[in-house]
């Protein structure tokens, strides 16, 4: 047997125990690897065999089952802090821009005399919306960061975080698409450069929190299976 197959065979099959951000999990597998193939030359130069130290080592760091669990809670907490981080940063930053837009070009935007009078309420609850958004991403990276070592569960913040984005994106879709389209009409708003530049920015921010909500998910679930 060749030298190390024993020691990448376990490392194999714990790569493919794992679910999570990839360069994250590159790591853990590479430092697994790595503490593997010294405890295997520190046995070899006691008197082993190559393929007996590497036995040896692999059953002294323990069967992939009983590893996996711990290293998949880590990467459900990064994938948890990588959806955090983008909330925090697309969030706040998409209002603005859409803020910014409303001022410059407000008589363009939407007709100020002739505007519904749901329009105001539906506009401040997108904002509070997006202030809460970005204010549980700030928290979820807090936690799942300097605050890791106190949670015994991260799995479950990084599924709620998940869960909020699949919950939060249909309805935010629903009020903006009021407020973009219900008080000039969808004629109106294409005719509307600034807003329609703005609109693809946007939906390639929620694009990002989709992604990053499914990834959360599948870590997360496979932290609780396990």
């Amino acid at each position: 047997m060749a030298r190390g197959t024993v020691i990448e065979e376990y490392v194999t099959s714990l790569g493919r125990a794992l679910t999570g951000p990839h360069r994250r999990k590159r790591d853990l597998v590479t430092e697994a690897r790595d503490s593997l193939f010294d405890a295997a030359d520190a046995l070899e130069r006691d008197g082993l065999t190559r393929v007996e130290a590497e036995r040896a080592a692999v059953e002294e760091f323990g069967p992939v089952a009983e590893i996996a669990p711990d290293y998949q809670r880590e990467l459900a907490a990064g994938a948890g802090r990588r959806l955090g981080l983008v909330l925090f940063l697309t969030v706040p930053l998409s209002a603005l821009m859409w803020s910014v837009i409303w001022q410059i070009f407000p008589a363009r935007a939407v007709d100020l005399v002739n505007r519904p009078e749901w329009f105001v309420p539906t506009a401040r609850a997108v904002d509070i919306l997006q202030l809460l958004t970005g204010l549980l991403g700030g928290v979820a990276v807090i936690a799942l960061g300097r605050g890791l070592r106190r949670i015994r569960r991260p799995e479950r913040i990084t599924r709620a975080l998940g869960v909020m984005v699949w919950v939060l994106l249909p309805v935010m879709l629903v009020l903006c698409s009021a407020l973009m389209f219900g008080a000039n009409g969808p004629q109106g708003f294409e005719n509307y450069p600034p807003g329609v530049g703005l609109s693809w920015v946007s939906a390639l921010f929620m694009a990002l929190q989709l992604y990053g909500a499914c990834r959360c998910l599948q870590s997360s679930r496979r932290a609780q299976l396990a």
